[in-house]
């Protein structure tokens, strides 16, 4: 017993440490979140930072504007700079595949209204977490926190719990009024990620994807498949970008990879009606009486 409770502590300790790396990124990120900045540069940053603080980046950092709800990265040599957007932030650290996950939207585009909606709709969802209560409970909290400003949650995006090497693990945390749902427990993780927009609520695939993680290893034939293989199986599981590869065959190789089942692409996330969308995000254990909060 003594043994399992102290490798749960260990464990736990390894999601703090995640959490206060990723504390410090973000904030130094957001800085750099000006209009006339590269979104490259800040993407760079935030990856290169987290490795400098003793982490490892548990997905590539995504910073997804206006109506891109999520998924979204610079592209390797990527020109983009920030404009009059509402820019989503949102990044992840793992200390030995323990994750922590914020994410916090940067309004350039002066619509404070759907930030805000999305930041108190986060709030409400941690004020009421503790175990025995039910994900059914906190979706409808996320969902009439949104609705009280006249706007939508993105109703097919959800939080998720995080395990090691798992950044979307069960259960999902919905971001609507649902019935029943999951019941917490003491010891469980979770990111809570409110989306709320000024669109439908609803989003959809995008044309292009600059992330992927590998679902499933199986032998390939052509050197250069093999190559991308192997630097792609570094990242054990967890997404990555395409950036973050080397080869003069890369888009070939990942196409064979993706077509034998072996990675899977995440297309950018665009609303439906193509509405502004905010997001605010932090992860929390939750703990006997409430939940702590480790990326605060």
């Amino acid at each position: 017993m003594t043994d399992n409770v102290n490798n749960k502590q260990e464990i736990l300790e390894k999601y703090r440490e995640a959490g206060k790396i990723l504390k410090v990124v973000r904030d130094e990120a957001v800085e750099m979140v000006r209009v006339g900045n590269s979104l490259l540069k800040v993407a760079e940053f935030v990856e290169n930072r987290t490795t400098e603080l003793g982490g490892g980046p548990a997905f590539p950092c995504n910073i997804s504007r206006n109506e891109e709800a999520a998924h979204a990265t610079p592209t390797a040599g990527d020109t983009d700079i920030f404009g009059k957007d509402m820019v989503k932030l949102d990044l992840g650290v793992h200390i030995d595949g323990y994750i922590a996950d914020s994410a916090v939207t940067v309004d350039l585009s002066r619509n404070s209204d759907i930030l805000k909606a999305a930041e108190e709709a986060l709030s409400a969802a941690i004020n009421l977490a503790r175990p025995g209560i039910t994900t059914g409970k906190i979706g409808a909290a996320i969902d009439d926190s949104i609705r009280s400003y006249g706007l939508s949650p993105i109703i097919n995006l959800t939080g998720h719990g995080l395990s090691q090497y798992e950044a979307h693990d069960e259960p999902s945390v919905p971001n609507k009024r649902v019935d029943g749902g999951v019941i917490l427990r003491e010891g469980d993780v979770f990111a809570i990620e409110p989306f709320a927009t000024d669109g439908a609520g609803v989003i959809h695939d995008g044309s292009w994807a600059e992330i992927y993680s590998l679902i499933r290893k199986k032998p390939v034939r052509m050197p250069a498949v093999r190559n991308i293989l192997k630097q792609v199986e570094e990242y054990r599981g967890l997404p990555f970008a395409k950036r973050w590869l080397e080869s003069d065959k890369l888009e070939f190789s990942l196409i064979q990879l993706a077509k034998a089942g072996i990675l899977q692409s995440y297309p950018v996330l665009l609303e439906i009606e193509g509405g502004l969308v905010a997001q605010a995000e932090h992860t929390i254990v939750i703990t006997q009486n409430g939940c702590e909060i480790i990326t605060k």
